[in-house]
């Protein structure tokens, strides 16, 4: 083996031969998610414009041949030379990384695009990419191949003069893209998104793939993020009709806010600075959880409505139910970061809690009927949240006296090292005494549940306590939940939701996942929780055995071993049908099993929370149009 390291092994990678080297460091992941992130890239150079004053239409296409077209009517990227790369500024910007009118040079005051990769980032790994641009009359155009000029920048045409914009058309490259199939829904879930954020702006999406004709979505709201929360609380019961909004401008940071309260138990609450998500929060979501805070409890204790004697309502209790939108418009965001998953400015805070404040008091004073009726809901919340606290309590000390700090039908591993093992939640004692026999007892424990969980959409925190089911899952992972959560307490590197392969395994699967998403997100954020997929199919033939996890997979095994009388098919309705060597066999073997790791993208979280109001909350209408409308996606269950 040559170990030599010599000057000779040191690359310079020239132009934009990085991006193309490591994609990920750019744009996060070359994934189903990286492939859409260039889309967004390019949308978002139109809507730094529209945030300027100078677009108010972008116009996003899939093409037949799965390349992107986007089109603004902003002033156009600008075509004349640049002094100091001595080429036209727009080739400057698809060719130069870090090269843009979003550092300080007064191109934008305020911007999305903040390190000034986005347009040349996507024209590195795409096939190929076009631009076109109207301006002063002209129609100029210039084309690139995998990042590379393929001639000048030249004139193809005249335009009306006041005709401005640009046009983007880029193609992905498969030697970089894991998958390079737009999915229309993702597209259309981030640029509403989008226009919400972004009042008057005009969004076209348009897919031109499908025989039966044009698919095309216009999103333009005039209430902006107040149709956000509208939007949002759409599977909720508001309880008072208006959404609040507040907006001012304080130390050169515009803030807007939405909120309203519904009728259910969690927090929807999304920040947003220059239209970027922010799903980590920062300044600008402390300093308007401080102002509601600090607002109802004044205003709590000035009109009688919480004693003398009684605490402070708690941040928590007051943001129970709320759906809430804050988004600042900023000349200098700096992110903790390139992710910008959150927001580090100072005076961030400052301005929210100031504008949030004064305007929420004087809307409170005006209102008190709403006041009163949100009050009241916070003040259960804390009724609620000491009854947890003392459930909570309770069991710590319980275990503590009797040493007992597992649940007892839990079957543990030996093995003590989280990232060797993995638990098993099972439902039913028959598939869990299954499990129990067939499993690797050094590296895999199985928890067994009795019956459908708590469903916690409908359900305070004291109640999640006092559920068994749900205590014996919080006790066996280790970390708590809520506030208490901590994941370095975590006991399992896996865990794995194994349910029957039917109607009520799905929905069993889902309440899981409804209490792991509202109280335990980070182990889905950081891929610690999996789906198993048992077999649905035992094929015996001659003394053989196939198992398939589908129909068209047994189609398949039936068209290659023939189809006649010989053949025995079992249709499994459940796991406990299996004894133990068919479920190790199948579904529990780490070498031949299959799993489905259950994650969640953060950009769309929003989308995700509204998923599982509409599926798990009180409303029956929303819920049945999401079925109407993905029933096509249900295979392999016996509805």
């Amino acid at each position: 083996m040559n170990t030599d390291y010599t000057a000779d092994q040191i690359q310079i990678l020239e132009g934009l031969e990085a991006v193309r080297k490591r994609p990920g460091m750019y744009i996060g992941s070359t994934s189903s998610r990286g492939l859409h992130h260039l889309v967004y890239e390019i949308v978002d150079n139109a809507v730094d414009e529209a945030l300027g004053g100078y677009c108010d239409t972008i116009d996003v296409t899939i093409n037949a041949d799965n390349s992107v077209t986007v089109i603004d009517n902003g002033r156009g990227i600008p075509v004349g030379i640049n002094q100091k790369a001595g080429i036209p500024a727009v080739e400057v910007v698809f060719t130069i990384l870090h090269a843009g009118g979003k550092f300080g040079g007064g191109g934008y005051k305020v911007s999305g695009g903040l390190h000034g990769v986005g347009a040349s980032v996507v024209n590195a790994l795409s096939i190929w990419l076009e631009v076109e641009i109207r301006i002063d009359g002209k129609i100029h155009k210039q084309r690139y191949e995998r990042g590379q000029v393929c001639y000048p920048l030249k004139v193809i045409g005249t335009c009306d003069p006041d005709e401005t914009g640009s046009k983007v058309t880029f193609l992905p490259d498969p030697d970089i893209f894991e998958e390079t199939i737009f999915d229309y829904d993702i597209l259309k879930q981030r640029l509403r998104e989008m226009a919400f954020l972004t009042k008057d702006l005009k969004i076209i999406l348009r897919d031109l793939r499908h025989e039966e004709g044009v698919v095309e979505k216009t999103f333009h709201y005039e209430g902006g993020i107040r149709e956000f929360v509208t939007y949002l609380n759409r599977s909720k019961t508001p309880i008072y009709p208006d959404v609040l909004y507040f907006e001012g401008k304080k130390d050169n940071v515009y803030v807007e806010v939405a909120m309203q309260h519904n009728d259910s138990y969690t927090e929807s609450a999304y920040s947003f600075v220059n239209n970027i998500n922010t799903p980590e929060g920062g300044t600008h979501l402390a300093g308007f959880r401080n102002a509601i805070t600090k607002t109802f409890n004044d205003y709590a204790r000035t009109a009688k409505l919480l004693k003398d004697s009684e605490a402070n309502l708690s941040g928590d209790d007051i943001r129970e139910g709320l759906t809430a939108i804050v988004s600042i418009k900023i000349e200098d965001p700096q992110f903790e970061g390139q992710t910008k998953q959150k927001l580090g400015n100072s005076e961030a805070r400052g301005a929210v809690d100031s504008v949030v404040s004064e305007q929420l008091t004087y809307y409170l004073e005006q209102n008190p009927s709403v006041a009163k009726q949100i009050c009241e809901k916070s003040i259960l919340a804390q009724r609620a949240r000491e009854a947890a606290r003392k459930a909570r309590d309770l069991t710590r000390r319980k275990t503590a006296l009797d040493g007992m700090t597992l649940p007892g039908k839990l079957a543990d591993c030996s093995d003590k090292n989280p990232e060797n093992c993995e638990i098993f939640i099972v439902e039913g004692d028959s598939a869990g005494g299954s499990a129990k026999t067939a499993r690797s007892r050094a590296t895999q424990a199985i928890l067994p549940l009795r019956g459908k969980i708590l469903n916690v959409e409908k359900a305070r925190l004291d109640k999640i306590y006092g559920n068994a089911e749900i205590k014996a899952m919080i006790t066996a992972f280790g970390t708590g939940i809520h506030e208490d959560f901590d994941i370095t307490k975590l006991r399992y590197g896996k865990i794995i939701i194994m349910t029957d392969a039917d109607v009520d395994g799905a929905h069993i699967a889902t309440l899981m996942l409804t209490f792991l998403y509202r109280f335990m997100p980070e182990l889905i954020k950081k891929g610690h929780v999996y789906l198993a997929k048992p077999p649905l199919y035992k094929l015996e033939k001659n003394k053989k055995t196939w198992y398939a996890y589908s129909d068209e997979e047994l189609a398949a095994i039936l068209d290659e071993v023939g189809r006649d009388q010989n053949n025995k098919i079992q249709r499994y309705k459940g796991l406990g049908e299996m004894d133990a060597d068919q479920l190790w066999d199948t579904t529990m073997d780490p070498e031949k099993r299959i799993l489905l790791k259950v994650s969640m993208d953060e950009e769309a979280e929003s989308e995700i929370d509204l998923t599982f109001t509409t599926l798990m909350g009180d409303k029956v209408e929303p819920r049945r149009e999401f079925i109407e409308a993905n029933a096509q996606f249900v295979k392999n269950l016996d509805i």
